[in-house]
């Protein structure tokens, strides 16, 4: 591999995908797979060990989601680039994890050529907008709505996200090493500032907003 070679981590919960991609991306000399994460947090784990230079990154995973994830390997390290690759083009999900850090983000069905189009344009410091999401994002924009997310913490949307996946707050406390108190805290706060009365409810806006599959 020489040395010019753009390390890449493949982020993305489904087997398949990733072996595809590997696939795709391997026979190109200038670019190499260096690792493989089936979640957000063994990306974030993975891209903090093998420092490459992007991450390819899915939206919706388990443990931690994708946007999540853009977010904290970013804050840890400025310097690797993420590009996203989704089923989803709802603006809710651009929009998201672009605001987390990322710099391109293209769809699953895009052809090999976009997609590598995509990694080398992200990878030279230049963003990269499939042209089946854009039209959505500039209708989003162009409505200016604030973001109900954006009222959250960090720390919320990760107690979000689990009850979301059908954690119990017990659950959630031996996950996130918190006190169950701490937890229904949490819980609390996040229902009171999203106007929201049941956990039907709670799941419903965290699958609507990108935060839970």
């Amino acid at each position: 591999m020489p040395d010019r070679s753009i390390k890449i981590l493949l982020a993305d919960d489904h087997t398949i995908v990733r072996q595809g991609l590997k696939l795709i991306i391997s026979a190109h000399p200038d670019l190499e797979v260096v690792g493989e994460a089936a979640n957000g947090r063994d990306a974030v784990d993975m891209a903090e060990k093998l420092r490459p230079d992007m991450v390819l990154m899915d939206v919706a995973m388990p443990e931690v989601n994708g946007i999540e994830a853009t977010r904290r390997l970013l804050s840890a390290n400025a310097r690797i680039k993420v590009l996203v690759l989704s089923m989803h083009k709802e603006a809710v999900y651009v929009r998201e994890i672009l605001k987390a850090g990322a710099r391109g983000y293209i769809l699953k069905d895009a052809i090999d050529t976009e997609l590598l189009n995509a990694i080398r344009s992200v990878a030279k410091g230049d963003g990269y907008i499939s042209p089946a999401v854009s039209g959505a994002l500039l209708n989003d924009y162009r409505k200016d709505v604030t973001d109900p997310v954006d009222l959250l913490s960090g720390r919320e949307r990760e107690v979000l996200q689990l009850i979301a996946e059908g954690k119990t707050n017990k659950e959630v406390a031996t996950k996130l090493n918190l006190s169950v108190y701490t937890v229904d805290s949490h819980r609390g706060k996040i229902m009171e500032k999203l106007n929201l009365h049941s956990t039907g409810e709670l799941v419903r806006f965290a699958i609507k907003h990108g935060l839970a599959d």
